[in-house]
């Protein structure tokens, strides 16, 4: 189907539970090891500006999310526990 390469979610991996400090380069240091890092991001309250406790990293390739996935999904990361999965393609709004 188009929409996954358009979207690349196959290359791109959910973060949640991350602690409010980390910032988009803590990711980056944290899935360095799984291949280049394609873009990272911690999503932020529109409004406040602080951190919503998620973000998503986009990887080179599939094997490397699967690899990331792997690895980190329950790691204890700066005193929280990650939950780490593929993410899904965001649905489109009508």
């Amino acid at each position: 189907m188009g929409e996954t390469a358009v979207l690349g979610h196959d290359t791109t991996v959910y973060v949640a539970n991350l602690p409010w400090r980390t910032t988009e380069d803590d990711l980056c240091a944290l899935f360095r090891r799984y291949g280049p890092i394609v873009d990272a991001r911690v999503i932020q309250d529109a409004v406040t500006g602080r951190s919503c406790g998620y973000g998503f990293v986009q990887l080179a390739n599939p094997a490397q999310v699967e690899a990331a996935v792997a690895e980190l999904d329950g790691l204890a990361y700066q005193g929280r526990c990650l939950l780490v999965s593929p993410a899904r393609p965001k649905p489109r709004r009508p």
